[in-house]
């Protein structure tokens, strides 16, 4: 994948018309969220030969069998997550690495980690290019990172087939989980809350269709 580093009047504007129908069709009313993603340079992410599609709400491919998620659910999952400047947050699943970004942006220090070692390589270069640092793991992330927890936000962005426990023990008194949880087919968005060390609040929610997560604790 080739990147060129270019913003211009086209980009901001189309960035712009995507924030707008987040908030009005899609319900999405957090205003950092918005603000995140309004600020983050999707096109980066694509080939030049695609940017026209940088800005539409859709997931796209992005190689390795893996796609970009739609503006949309990185929004809504991004939400959810109820983030606070400060929050330590525990991505799974890096990718290309825009979901990353919208965190960072929101003002969340963020640990990712990424099994497959072509994408977390792409990452590890070009995120701290278009100045997002982040601290970037190659793994199973179906195991999470314990020896960095307890984590204040977790964040899944693969399908999993049910809700790992051991992401569950990394998650601060009073975090928040988010993650996918169905089949290979579909999955219904879970917010699950730490209320004290051995009790848990669950939301199930709207329902997605997302990559399948892979790993020891997953498929």
């Amino acid at each position: 994948m080739a990147y060129k580093f270019v913003d211009n009047y086209r980009e901001k504007g189309a960035r712009k018309k995507l924030v707008i129908e987040l908030k009005e069709k899609k319900g999405i009313t957090n205003a950092s969220v918005l603000n995140a993603i309004g600020s983050v340079k999707r096109h980066y992410f694509f080939d030049e030969t695609f940017w026209a599609h940088a800005y539409i709400d859709k997931a796209f491919p992005i190689g390795d069998g893996q796609t970009i998620s739609n503006p949309y659910t990185v929004a809504y999952q991004s939400q959810l997550l109820e983030i606070k400047k400060g929050d330590k947050i525990l991505e799974i699943g890096t990718g290309c690495g825009y979901q990353t970004c919208v965190l960072l942006e929101m003002g969340a220090t963020v640990y990712t980690i990424e099994r497959q070692e072509a994408l977390y390589n792409r990452t590890l270069k070009v995120l701290p290019h278009l100045g997002y640092n982040a601290q970037f793991f190659c793994g199973d992330g179906s195991k999470g990172i314990p020896e960095f927890a307890p984590y204040d936000k977790i964040i899944v962005t693969a399908g999993a087939p049910f809700v790992p426990q051991i992401l569950l023990k990394q998650l601060a008194v009073g975090g928040i989980l988010v993650i996918p949880v169905g089949d290979n087919k579909e999955q219904q968005m879970m917010k699950i809350v730490r209320i004290n060390e051995n009790d848990f609040e669950k939301f199930i929610l709207d329902t997605f269709k997302f990559v399948p997560l892979l790993g020891e604790q997953a498929w």
